[in-house]
């Protein structure tokens, strides 16, 4: 739910696992299940990050798709009632 909530909060915007895991204070080993979780029933898109400055590989990028941004919404609405 933490994942999903984090990625509601700007839907249309694609992020880093790695800076979902700072931001919630999941580790690696947690956050990366959760992901490809999320991915497999088509709650996220993914997709590789094209600007990757020399020396650093590429990286994954996250963001929630239709289906999941109406799952965030309603978590989210659960979690003010």
């Amino acid at each position: 739910m933490a994942v999903l909530l984090a990625l509601e909060a700007e839907p249309a915007t694609w992020r880093y696992g790695y800076d979902l895991g700072k931001q919630l204070g999941i580790k690696a080993g947690s956050l990366y299940p959760i992901l490809t979780r999320l991915t497999d029933r088509g709650f996220l898109d993914t997709t590789w990050d094209t600007e990757v400055p020399i020396g650093r590989p590429p990286r994954h990028l996250y963001r929630l798709t239709p289906f999941g941004r109406l799952l965030a919404a309603d978590l989210a609405a659960s979690q003010v009632a």
